[in-house]
């Protein structure tokens, strides 16, 4: 077992794609990670030698990727509105199902706890549950009054949560998909009237192992968002009420928006900043009003990754490279 140490994380690898990198997930086993790229291709890299063999299948940017429970099969969704599952392990891996999901971008794409189904959310507003191993749609809806960013499930199997542009989170009884209870994290929305824009949003979320917490990370103070003036900012809830206990502010990063947020384990949860300030690693606590760590990386961060049975971080950068960084010395 390795002995996690945030404080000396460090970048173990690098390695370029032919395109600037959009997103990045590990496989379940942590021996592969996949990216996305601006070419509209996504790369799967082999974590022992920085092999890469490349997909194609796309016609627009790939943001969402996720991988099955057993992890032989990859489901990427597009901006053109297509999910599509990857024999993954395989030399060459190959499209095996192709469905037309989403009118425009999907923002999200999660598989459930117990790996029978898949979620994906975008900029229709609608959320749509599939059968993960066939790609049969089995339920619907319309959920936010504007573009949906983010999704997650929690742990107990039973609910699903969802974050949209305006910083609403519902939290949704997944048996009969009714309305449990609604977040409030408006302060990651952004509108900037002299730019006519609306920026922000919840841009991801997740949940501590145990179900006790929910993290939102997105972006606040956006005073010119045309201009990268906008800084990172994280809000932590308790699951059992909803209500709002921290909220974790980055000072020194006056061009950064936390593109992702995953949970490392019951008591440190880490988010990534890109932006005009560059790549930043920030590592939280549930007692500290600010990050208790954070760790520069060489370019402009888009998503991040970790695998934390290995003690690994992925990160995709702007500059075409993945880059892969260990949590210990």
């Amino acid at each position: 077992m390795i002995e996690l140490d945030v404080t000396k994380s460090h970048v173990l690898h690098q390695w370029k794609a032919d395109s600037a990198l959009i997103a990045c997930r590990f496989s379940p086993t942590g021996d592969h990670c996949v990216s996305t790229s601006q070419d509209n291709r996504l790369q799967r890299w082999n974590i022992a030698d920085g092999q890469k063999v490349v997909l194609e299948g796309h016609e627009s940017w790939v943001h969402a990727l996720t991988f099955n429970k057993t992890g032989d099969q990859l489901v990427s969704g597009g901006c053109e509105g297509r999910l599509i599952w990857w024999s993954i392990l395989e030399a060459q891996p190959k499209a095996i199902r192709t469905v037309e999901a989403h009118a425009g971008w999907i923002r999200g794409v999660e598989i459930s706890p117990d790996g029978a189904m898949l979620v994906s959310v975008g900029n229709d507003q609608v959320i749509r549950l599939w059968k993960a191993d066939t790609g049969e749609k089995l339920h619907e809806w319309p959920a936010h009054e504007r573009h949906i960013y983010s999704a997650a499930f929690h742990p107990d199997g039973q609910h699903l949560l969802t974050g949209d542009l305006l910083g609403k989170i519902c939290v949704w009884k997944l048996s009969d998909r009714t309305l449990v209870r609604t977040l409030d994290a408006a302060t990651l929305y952004s509108p900037n009237k002299g730019q006519n824009a609306e920026f922000g949003g919840v841009r991801s979320l997740a949940i501590s192992p145990n179900g006790n917490e929910i993290y939102a990370a997105g972006t606040h103070k956006g005073s010119n968002p045309f201009g990268a003036v906008h800084e990172p900012l994280l809000l932590r809830f308790t699951w059992a009420d909803g209500a709002l206990t921290k909220s974790h502010v980055c000072d020194g990063i006056p061009g950064g928006l936390l593109y992702r947020t995953v949970a490392l384990n019951d008591a440190t949860v880490t988010a990534v900043s890109g932006g005009s300030s560059g790549g930043i690693l920030l590592f939280f606590n549930a007692t500290q009003e600010k990050e208790f760590h954070r760790a520069g990386l060489p370019s402009l961060a888009r998503d991040m990754d970790i695998h934390a049975a290995k003690g690994l971080v992925a990160t995709a950068h702007f500059d075409q490279h993945l880059r892969i960084s260990a949590l210990f010395a």
